[in-house]
């Protein structure tokens, strides 16, 4: 019971800064209905919010489904109609996925919980009439996310990524690094330091690094017995992390997107020394690797493997999924060259998505670049040329090879659920307006206490995000909210746009149903709930020292005074965890 309590506080932290915005006042907004505050108002589906009628286009006068007026019938011709849900732009848009993230936490069951919250919205977007749920349910949400086309690129991208683990594995390619890290990784922190820099290594992207980080170290790690909980975490925390204090990423890209007036990629830049969470991020998996240290859930995990060698102290979701490894001819080049091949071809995918093959520059061809079609043709081109060369190398038969592929398939399911669930839960928020609903509140709340603004701005920003498993949407909708409290000439801006990138991180960082934490969860081939409960403690801790950061830099939004104060606040806290974690461990011996 005591566990439970402990599993409940994060929910009912999030459930009390909530329930007192909904008693929020907004400010007026601009033209577009939905913009202004406690809107009711959406887009027209039936003519995209341009007013016309859509059957004849302005161009026939006895249109039947208009009568003449050439303007849609069915918001006449504003472009806008009423939100058929009670609930819309209310607190209770955001129930879904706290149903959803309470029930995993308490029942470690995801596939169930996602679906619970996922029917929870389509009951409240149709007033809880029956087959408008369904339809909302499958149609708008389940089958209208799966078939979205960036969705479906990254489940293609999935799929083939898991046909190349499966191509390396059975070449004898991962058994071989295996072998070769045995010899020249000798210690559990070398191999978590050296799972940490090719984290930080591959920035390109945070699905692209998940994956490949984990198909690569997975054997490493495995051989120095660091449960997968562990591995997974240091997966997790370079992906986003990393990402978005990479001025060439698909992350930058998107804030460049979302930046107004063109500002984008600078903006990005000159808000990298104040993204605490995702520098201490990195500083806290090198102090915790170094100190050989673990608290919460993970200590459990790490001593299960290292005492007993069980890797996952419970279930496997991907125990079906081994392939049965030739290990008689591989080489290491068996899993290198591929995964040098997949990160060329990606990068080369992202750069052909921006233009910058019909002449657009190299950094404004990545900003403009499409993570999606980037990485689905590079791993497509990848698997191409892993194929021949196993074909050329004789690794396995042809049809040793194309049987890969539905492996590969099988390995990725559960990610691929979990993703699509998630996907539809998100869905299922969006047409409930969450979004509208936290825009209210920080435009009436947050812009009366400049100096504490960041810090409110990062803890908007990871509720936010946590509650809706997407960081993209989190910064992309709290950007342009701060360049409007703030003009940029002001120093609070930047310490506030990377407050956004920050929160935004962290609360994706934090939530079970974020798809990067899918991917890691996917990438270590761990349990997901408890990759998720194992990192919770970790990132906490460093969204507390970030928070505090945050409020310093609040007065002193100085880059070379803020940030070394946020080092020096997380030097101290790993210090203190140290000494507490030795404590423990000295009366623990004199105990037995």
């Amino acid at each position: 019971m005591r566990n439970h309590r402990r599993r409940l506080l994060p929910l009912l932290a999030v459930l009390a800064v909530l329930v007192l915005a909904m008693s929020a006042t907004a400010f007026a907004a601009g033209e577009d209905p939905t913009e202004e505050p406690g809107s009711k108002m959406i887009a027209c589906a039936d003519c995209n919010s341009t007013g016309l009628c859509m059957t004849c286009y302005g161009q026939d006068a006895s249109c039947e489904a208009c009568g003449g007026t050439f303007v849609c019938p069915s918001c006449q011709g504003t472009g806008y109609v009423e939100s058929p849900s009670h609930f819309y732009n209310t607190f209770w848009a955001l129930l879904p996925p706290i149903v959803a993230i309470a029930l995993a936490l308490i029942t470690k069951e995801v596939y169930s919980s996602l679906f619970i919250g996922i029917v929870v919205g389509g009951l409240l977007y149709a007033n809880f009439g029956f087959e408008g749920t369904i339809r909302h349910v499958f149609l708008d949400g389940i089958v209208a996310s799966v078939s979205d086309t960036y969705n479906m690129g990254i489940l293609i991208f999935l799929v083939i990524l898991g046909a190349m683990v499966c191509l390396m594995n059975r070449a004898g390619g991962s058994a071989a690094f295996g072998r070769w890290a045995q010899t020249h990784i000798k210690s559990r922190v070398g191999a978590q330091l050296a799972t940490i820099i090719l984290g930080c290594l591959i920035f390109i992207d945070d699905y692209f690094n998940c994956l490949t980080v984990g198909s690569v170290m997975r054997p490493v790690t495995d051989k120095h017995r660091i449960s997968r909980a562990k591995l997974s975490y240091l997966i997790d925390a370079t992906a986003a992390p990393v990402c978005i204090i990479a001025p060439i990423s698909s992350w930058a890209a998107a804030v460049a997107g979302f930046a107004e007036d063109g500002q984008g990629l600078n903006l990005f830049i000159r808000a990298i020394p104040f993204n605490f969470y995702a520098l201490l991020t990195i500083l806290m998996m090198a102090g915790i690797s170094l100190l050989k240290i673990d608290y919460g859930p993970m200590a459990r995990y790490e001593r299960n493997a290292m005492e007993s060698g069980d890797l996952f102290s419970g279930k496997n979701p991907y125990d079906t999924m081994e392939v049965e490894e030739d290990v008689s001819h591989g080489r290491v080049m068996d899993l290198v060259l591929p995964i040098v091949l997949l990160i060329l071809c990606c990068v080369t995918g992202m750069l052909y998505s921006g233009g910058f093959f019909d002449g657009v520059g190299f950094v404004e061809a990545f900003s403009a670049s499409d993570a999606s079609v980037g990485l689905l043709l590079g791993s497509a081109f990848a698997l191409v040329f892993s194929l021949i060369y196993f074909g050329l190398r004789r690794s396995m038969s042809f049809s040793s090879m194309m049987s890969c592929i539905p492996e590969g398939f099988k390995a990725m399911v559960p990610a691929i659920l979990i993703l699509s669930f998630a996907w539809t839960l998100k869905a299922m928020t969006d047409s409930l307006g969450a979004k509208y609903f936290v825009r209210d509140f920080v435009y009436s709340n947050a812009s009366q206490v400049q100096m504490f603004l960041p810090a409110i701005v990062f803890l908007i920003g990871c509720l936010l995000a946590f509650a809706t498993g997407t960081s993209w949407g989190t910064f992309g909708m709290l950007i342009p909210i701060v360049q409007s409290v703030f003009p940029m000439d002001n120093p609070l801006s930047v310490v506030c746009i990377s407050a956004c990138m920050a929160g935004a991180v962290c609360g994706d960082h934090c939530s079970p149903i974020s798809d990067t934490t899918i991917m890691a969860s996917a990438g270590a081939q761990c349990d997901h709930v408890n990759h998720v409960s194992t990192q919770l403690p970790y990132a906490i801790t460093v969204a507390a020292v970030s928070f505090v950061s945050y409020v310093i830099a609040g007065f002193l939004p100085k880059a070379w005074i803020a940030l070394p104060i946020a080092i020096v606040l997380m030097l101290l806290t790993l210090f203190g965890i140290h000494m507490v974690h030795k404590r423990n461990k000295t009366v623990v011996s004199s105990s037995k």
